[in-house]
């Protein structure tokens, strides 16, 4: 297995590539920044790239920008963050449609290396290794988000309009659009609020109550 670092810490850098190696796997590279290790990346194509979140620059997430454009460059090396930081944002971007070859570890609760180097193993070979603290986070991000944040502001006017009874003949009036862009602006929003067509619920009632929770505010 060809394995490629990105961690600042020049101790743990070097720890973890004899551990590695121990392992038998070979690594390719050990950068210390998010610029370098990307370039080595795209240079080698390793099986597996092991990323810490804050790297130099600015210690903030260079780190799991570069896996991300990782991800979507070359969607077949594997990618494992091992940080201090849960990043909620980014972590859930990672995980995202394709939801494997990939894992997040948390570099203070990992306590046996031999299940380090299986962590490594299962997510290079295609599954998934993801510590429970970080899933117990993404679950709470998940069940605090805004569902409205994912609409645009005419999406936001139209669903308002929603709120206050008014028929898509009647919002095209007060928003000076055609009714087919009303119709539109509607069918987007029951999708991002994941309102799948059913034959039981009203999704424009289903819509507005979410207005009535989360955006009244607005």
């Amino acid at each position: 297995m060809r394995v490629i670092l990105a961690e600042d810490s020049v101790l743990l850098r070097d720890g973890l590539v004899r551990l590695l190696q121990a392992a038998g796997m070979e690594v390719v590279d050990a950068c210390p920044d998010a610029e370098t290790f990307l370039a080595s990346v795209r240079e080698h194509r390793p099986d597996l790239v092991v990323v810490d979140v804050r790297m130099p620059p600015s210690f903030t997430s260079e780190g799991i920008e570069a896996a991300l454009e990782v991800r979507s460059e070359l969607p077949e090396v594997a990618v494992l963050v091992l940080s201090q930081y849960v990043e909620e944002r980014y972590a859930t971007e990672l995980l995202a449609g394709r939801a494997k070859g990939v894992g997040y570890l948390l570099k203070d609760r990992v306590a046996d290396t031999g299940d380090f180097i299986e962590a490594l193993r299962t997510v290079a070979s295609g599954g998934t290794a993801l510590d429970p603290e970080v899933v117990s986070q993404l679950m709470s991000r998940a069940r605090n988000a805004d569902p409205l944040a994912r609409l645009t502001p005419r999406e936001l006017d139209v669903l308002r309009l929603m709120a206050q009874g008014r028929s898509n003949q009647a919002i095209s009036k007060e928003l000076y659009i055609g009714e087919g862009a009303v119709e539109k602006n509607v069918s987007s929003i029951f999708s991002k609020l994941d309102l799948a067509p059913t034959t039981v619920d009203h999704r424009r009632v289903l819509a507005v109550l979410q207005w009535m929770e989360h955006g009244e505010s607005r």
